[in-house]
């Protein structure tokens, strides 16, 4: 059990350290944005690319923030019962939704993602756009991501079971009922 969540924390390390790197991509993208109107409107000029960075910087935000957002627990829930459970069951709840729903879903969407950034990686894939950019670093992200996901997932229902069999004890990070 020491190694499982000692690989808990690995990949929290790195999913927040990519965390940050989607804050940082937010933050980019509003300056993009903001410089690209001011070009516009002021010297009535601008690129495509400065659009299309803005979609990728956001592609950014999501596939490499997901992540985080799950180790932190702030991830949205249907908390239609799960608000009405206690602890030990809220956390075998999240094991089954993790292991039956997201890790299935993510692991699949991870291998078909795959062969479409592989095939615009080999063709060097453009944007159709003038002055677009290069598609496979936006949909490298794509795999990437959802594999990231995927292991977030696994050192959740490791850490939920290393709880129930009282190794670890309650995160203090444990789903809230949000203000109303």
């Amino acid at each position: 059990m020491r190694l499982l969540l000692a690989y808990c924390r690995w990949i929290d390390r790195v999913n927040e350290r990519l965390g940050w790197l989607a804050a940082v991509a937010v933050l980019a993208a509003c300056l993009i944005s903001a410089g690209n109107a001011v070009v516009r409107y002021g010297w009535d000029t601008s690129s495509n690319a400065w659009l299309e960075i803005q979609w990728y910087l956001f592609a950014l935000t999501v596939m490499l923030g997901a992540g985080c957002v799950l180790r932190r627990n702030e991830h949205v829930r249907v908390d239609i019962l799960y608000q009405r459970l206690g602890g030990r069951a809220q956390v075998i709840f999240d094991i089954a939704g993790l292991a039956l729903f997201l890790l299935p879903v993510m692991g699949l969407l991870s291998a078909l993602s795959w062969p479409l950034f592989w095939r615009a990686l080999l063709s060097a894939e453009v944007s159709s756009n003038a002055g677009g950019l290069l598609r496979w670093p936006v949909l490298l992200l794509l795999p990437l991501g959802f594999a990231l996901l995927c292991l977030q997932a696994l050192a959740e229902i490791i850490r939920r079971v290393a709880w129930l069999r009282g190794v670890i004890p309650l995160d203090t990070r444990q789903y809230e009922k949000p203000l109303q």
